[in-house]
């Protein structure tokens, strides 16, 4: 029988980013970061703060399907000093922070035109590497409600301690489908990327030796990528599984986040990364079998990343449908993965399944 702690690792092996491009990842973040707050820079008294949030931050990027693909890196941009949302509407706040990225866009010679997305800003950075950066002017929550998600996170079972630490980091995000986006007024979106990543980073540190690199690391080092636990490689592997299945339809496909946030909640601790993925590929089955519409932000439990499947805008699309589908698949695929001892077709069913391509001696030696 096949070993198939050794067959995970090899798959997770890879899809993972090399460390070089995690540190262009970083480069680029620091560099925006440095720009934003120069002597001449127009929000320099308003104590900017760039951060990375999503695959990047949480350790769990993985390399394109095809290798013409650009990588995302998303970033925020924090504006923590003289900006509320009674003194600015989020469109000021989205065209200050527009100003100086085109600023920065003329100074890095970056031809590509800057783009204006529903809640951020794309950048084009094409060199050695191609990304495309998506940055979030933000600005941060009031104390008020801070407390308010703290308590809503305590009822969900969030330690006391968490929750306020994960609560102090929530901001109010711009986004031009929102009614007032071009008034000042209080009702600005909530958003809290480095909130999640405390609550992904708290799921994915059981193991102590683990945990004590982790906290080594700066909060704002993209990410932690020397440090792979079980929860970052099974969620690498799901992502690239539901990649797979969906290359012909990627509207369709179950987000990012439902996915990282079912996998984190249903983590299991282990430190083998094959009875990690057993456990979250029975959590993820479990909850499709329950029928349910939700799946709560962990971070905000008044926001269900699952909402669009319901609406009607997104019907067409068979969101719910297609999840059931995804999961059904994946649990099938590795059940036949695991239960296989045949080298050629283990190696046609990665490929297959995975867009994975291993050779042979490989698996052998997996």
């Amino acid at each position: 029988m096949r070993n198939n702690e050794n067959l995970l690792k090899e798959l997770a092996d890879n899809l993972d980013l090399p460390d070089s491009a995690y540190e262009q990842a970083v480069a680029r973040y620091k560099s925006l970061g440095k720009w934003f707050g120069r002597d001449d820079s127009s929000v320099k008294d308003n104590d900017p703060h760039v951060f990375p949030q999503g695959s990047f931050r949480l350790g769990i990027a993985i390399k394109p399907l095809s290798g013409e693909d650009e990588y995302d890196l998303d970033l925020a941009c924090s504006l923590r000093s003289g900006i509320t949302p009674m003194s600015h509407s989020q469109k000021d706040l989205k065209d200050i922070v527009g100003s100086e990225l085109e600023e920065y866009r003329k100074s890095k010679g970056i031809s590509e035109e800057l783009e204006s997305k529903h809640r951020c800003w794309r950048l084009e950075y094409q060199d050695a590497l191609n990304f495309h950066m998506d940055i979030v002017p933000c600005i941060p929550e009031n104390e008020v409600q801070m407390k308010s998600l703290a308590k809503a996170m305590g009822s969900q079972g969030l330690s006391e301690s968490l929750s306020k630490d994960v609560a102090d980091n929530a901001v109010g995000i711009t986004d031009d489908r929102h009614h007032n986006f071009e008034v000042a007024a209080p009702d600005w979106m909530i958003s809290n990327p480095e909130g999640y990543a405390q609550w992904f980073e708290s799921r994915m540190v059981e193991d102590m030796q683990i945990k004590a690199a982790c906290e080594a690391l700066q909060v704002d080092d993209v990410p932690v990528y020397n440090t792979k636990t079980p929860l970052q490689r099974a969620v690498q592997i799901l992502k690239r599984h539901r990649d797979t299945m969906f290359k012909e339809n990627p509207d369709s496909k179950p987000i990012s986040v439902i996915i990282t946030t079912l996998s984190a909640t249903y983590y299991n601790g282990s430190g083998s990364l094959e009875t990690a993925f057993s456990s979250i590929l029975s959590g993820l089955k479990e909850y499709a079998d329950s029928g349910s519409d939700v799946v709560l932000n962990p971070v905000n439990p008044e926001e269900n990343f699952a909402d669009r499947w319901s609406m009607p805008d997104y019907k067409h699309l068979e969101l719910k449908k297609n999840f059931h589908l995804w999961v059904d698949q994946v649990v099938r695929d590795f059940e036949y993965l695991y239960s296989s001892d045949n080298i050629e077709i283990i190696a046609e069913s990665v490929t297959k399944n995975l867009s994975v391509s291993i050779e042979q001696k490989q698996l052998a030696s997996a």
